[in-house]
């Protein structure tokens, strides 16, 4: 079966503890939350059915060791677990960027999950999907996209109830041109947070609105 693909491209790694890495982005079609401050719309629907075969001709094109799957959400397509168990059997060092909306049992171990806990002012949180915590290895990432101090105060009380730090790599990310990454770097300063600020580097590079980065 095919995937619906938006968009395939060698860019540096803006976000996560991978930031700064080259990596090819295998950007997949669809997602089903609407999040106030999404900055990849054109994913909900635009893009080319693709054989598993010809993606992964096209992300050996770029001889790249470190491939990230996102989104959209690519765990819409029930094709998505085998595009990544097809690329850790050619050795990539694989990235799953994923919303935390839909279950991450089914992601093939080996495979390095960066999974979103919506806060409220993205409009999602209703759609956090919290057993998917129970999934997740130590390797893996859990990152909060911050808008303001409610989403501040909301993400540190879910990093504290679950005891996050203790066993993952916690981020906290700035809604690029809403919230000052200074004052988040303030707040996160002031509550004495073992967290991980995180800037989208590659909006910092390029163009903030910039396709293919």
């Amino acid at each position: 079966m095919p995937l619906k693909v938006n968009e395939i491209f060698h860019s540096i790694q803006g976000e996560s503890t991978h930031v700064g890495r080259p990596c090819v982005f295998v950007r997949l079609t669809y997602c089903n939350l609407r999040c106030n401050f999404c900055d990849s719309e054109y994913a909900f629907y635009e893009g080319i059915e693709r054989s598993l075969d010809e993606i992964l001709a096209m992300v050996d094109g770029y001889g790249c060791p470190l491939v990230e799957v996102t989104g959209g959400e690519p765990l819409i397509q029930k094709e998505t677990t085998t595009l990544l168990q097809r690329l850790l059997d050619r050795g990539y060092e694989v990235l799953l960027e994923t919303s935390g909306a839909w279950p991450v049992e089914t992601v093939p171990h080996g495979v390095k999950v960066i999974m979103d806990l919506k806060a409220p002012g993205s409009g999602m949180a209703h759609k956090n999907r919290w057993e998917n915590l129970r999934h997740l290895d130590a390797d893996d990432e859990i990152k909060f996209v911050i808008r303001d101090r409610a989403d501040f105060d909301w993400a540190r009380s879910v990093v504290a109830e679950h005891n996050l730090t203790l066993r993952h790599a916690v981020l906290f990310s700035p809604v690029f041109g809403d919230l000052e990454p200074r004052q988040l770097a303030e707040w996160i300063l002031a509550e004495r947070l073992p967290v991980r600020m995180q800037l989208q580097i590659h909006k910092f590079i390029w163009s903030p609105t910039a396709r293919g980065v």
